[in-house]
């Protein structure tokens, strides 16, 4: 090595010095290029192992040839390799770079979020140390429990503590007044103002004091080792906010869920819209029914558990997505094409639309900012995709039609990647994405995903990059009395038939079963062929019934429909002294019932239905209480009426 060195300083002090400084900036560079490469797990091994071995191979040339060329005077061949060399190193550099910059912006799963728990009372109660709290008693709720508990003790309460399994019982309770205030997550106004009794949620209710923390991600338990190379579902959640970024909060609203599986083998996609308002067991409310989005109340976990259960098939992974990321997708994909479907009403929340499809914009605005469509097919950029995937108001089927829209939304973006071939296209994409986005996919995992990739873009000449299957969930309207709010709810009921067949393509996707082959086909030359919604059109008498209203409705109704449920009806006289009296009704006609509308039929034994037996005098002298039997109502025996027991 001395005399190495000894000859290196003989030489023109200039080359020497050249030599020397590349010769460390090459071995750096390489270093890093090679450990940025070996992050590449299973992506190009043949390409990655040649450039390897070739960028390897010329840090040997440098480091023995060039000196050799340089003692031996051949001074020529030591500047042109070293020329090669300097190109080499900003082109190591560059790829290192490059390699790293894809790991920083693949990686979509957020470490650590904020959390925070609000002590919340409705805008007329003043608070103070009697003041009665609500509490989640579930010790694993982390705002509900844990930071309430946190900022319970920061503020050196004494205010006495009522515990609830369930935050839906807890806000009734509020409401009531049962108590004064309640400890509740930051999202509480997006969650529940999707609810009819909740709706003015934000302006009926204040907030007294908060309490905040940034902890790790409590989704991140929620893990799969499966690779996507292989048959894979995910559930897409969408978080409708108003703040731009996805860094705050577990609690969401859950009025889009869609699950997806996908086969990379055949590229096939089935997607699975659940309606925000299906009546399903919630998982982490002790399976009691409730509508599905309320799951979201409780976090990720608690949404995957539910539609697990209802579906039988696991999740593999989920995505969360802001709404207002949408607006930046979408244009970065530069549009979409939607066939804009034609309103059937004319008002959307009291503004008139003038005949067109209109929405609130990405910040919630009306006025100037109001979003105008005109039906039929066209390119919609990503304030108008956003604000047709958010709109339900316009449509009879309400939220069966958001859910369509916004397959229809996922498909277009879906098919508009295959044209993205340059980096810049697709640095934008990851622009758009990265920050309006949680998944607990992992980097690897997406890397497991590029040989599916790449032959998604660069060997697919036809214009649908992906096979999509579409679905619809048969529905029925179910109102459901909601007896801690003393309220009916506009839900959802769902017909086995039709979730069966969903269930079904989805299982077939997966290759978890195959599929059957018709036995006959029929074709029309004469009819337009349109591809199979799966699940659409079928029903069977899985249908679920809740008691209905027959106030104002004659006897014989009720009795009729008591005897084709096989539930047996009683019959009572009230007058204006009674409690089930109703002024509102005509003497002879149903006054009230003994079961409230709206509750299952699987819960009633028997109805007593309270007849008016005439109209109440203008100033009523209420009799004292009989003393005997003699001044009752005798019971009439109506044809077709079971006797009470």
């Amino acid at each position: 090595m001395k005399v190495f060195f000894n000859k290196l300083k003989n030489c023109r002090k200039s080359y020497s010095i050249t030599y020397i400084i590349l010769s460390i900036f090459y071995l750096i560079t390489l270093g890093f290029f090679l450990y940025s490469l070996s992050r590449l797990h299973n992506i190009e091994n043949v390409l990655r192992l040649i450039v390897t071995i070739i960028m390897a191979a010329w840090l040997f040339i440098y480091l023995i040839v060039s000196p050799i060329k340089l003692f031996t005077k051949k001074n020529k061949s030591f500047i042109a390799i070293s020329i090669i060399t300097g190109i080499l190193i900003p082109i190591l550099i560059i790829a290192s770079l490059l390699v790293n910059y894809f790991f920083k912006n693949f990686d979509f799963t957020k470490d650590y979020l904020t959390y925070t728990t609000n002590l919340v009372t409705l805008t007329d109660t003043e608070f103070n140390s009697s003041s009665k709290i609500g509490m989640i008693s579930n010790e694993n709720d982390l705002e509900g429990y844990k930071l309430a508990k946190k900022l319970y003790e920061r503020d050196k309460m004494s205010n006495e503590i009522v515990s609830y399994e369930d935050y839906y019982e807890m806000l009734a309770d509020l409401y009531s007044k049962k108590i004064d205030a309640i400890f509740i997550t930051s999202n509480y106004t997006i969650i529940f103002s999707s609810e009819e009794t909740y709706q003015d949620i934000a302006n009926q209710t204040k907030v007294i004091a908060e309490y905040s923390e940034k902890l790790e991600n409590q989704d991140l338990t929620l893990k799969s080792n499966k690779k996507l190379s292989e048959p894979f579902t995910v559930l897409l959640m969408g978080v409708d906010s108003e703040i731009d970024g996805l860094d705050v909060n577990q609690a969401f609203n859950g009025d889009t869920l869609m699950m997806i599986t996908f086969n990379p083998k055949t590229l096939t996609a089935t997607m699975f819209s659940m309606p925000r308002d299906m009546y399903v067991p919630i998982a982490c409310r002790n399976n009691n029914l409730a509508k599905v989005n309320s799951s979201a109340a409780y976090g990720s976990g608690c949404v995957i558990n539910t539609l697990q259960n209802i579906t039988g098939i696991d999740i593999d992974y989920y995505v969360k997505m802001n709404f207002k990321g949408v607006v930046d997708l979408v244009n970065a994909v530069g549009g979409i094409t939607i066939n804009v479907e034609t309103p059937n009403y004319a008002y959307n929340h009291g503004h008139n639309c003038n005949g067109k499809f209109c929405e609130q914009n990405s910040n919630r605005k009306w006025g100037k900012d109001t979003i105008y469509l005109d039906p039929g097919i066209q390119t919609l950029n990503g304030e108008q995709a956003l604000a047709y995937a958010r709109c339900r108001a316009l449509y009879t089927e309400s939220d069966i039609a958001r859910n369509r829209h916004q397959q229809e939304i996922i498909e277009a973006v879906a098919q508009k990647f295959s044209t993205i071939k340059s980096l810049d296209g697709f640095q934008q994409i990851l622009n758009a994405i990265s920050k309006n986005m949680d998944t607990n996919i992992t980097t690897d995992q997406m890397l497991s995903f590029y040989e599916v990739a790449k032959d998604m873009l660069f060997k697919n000449d036809s214009d649908e990059l992906i096979s999509i299957q579409k679905t619809y969930l048969e529905y029925y309207d179910l109102p459901v009395y909601l007896p801690g709010s003393d309220t009916v709810t506009s839900a959802l009921g769902y017909y086995d038939a039709s979730l069966e067949a969903i269930k079904k393509a989805m299982r077939v996707n997966l290759e978890l079963e195959s599929a059957e082959m018709p036995k006959t086909i029929s074709i029309s030359v004469n009819e337009n062929y349109e591809s199979k919604i799966i699940g659409k059109g079928l029903t069977d008498d899985s249908r679920v019934e809740t008691m209905p209203s027959f106030t104002n409705k004659t006897v014989t109704e009720a009795t009729s429909w008591g005897a084709s449920h096989n539930i047996p009806v009683y019959i009572e006289y009230v007058d204006y002294t009674s409690e089930y009296y109703n002024p509102d009704v005509s003497p002879g006609l149903i006054a009230n019932q003994s079961v409230h509308r709206g509750t299952f039929l699987t819960n009633i034994s028997s109805l007593t239905i309270y007849i008016n037996s005439g109209t109440a005098p203008e100033n009523p002298v209420i009799p004292e209480e009989p003393d005997s039997n003699e001044n009752e109502i005798p019971d009439i025996d109506i044809p077709g009426s079971p006797t009470p027991e």
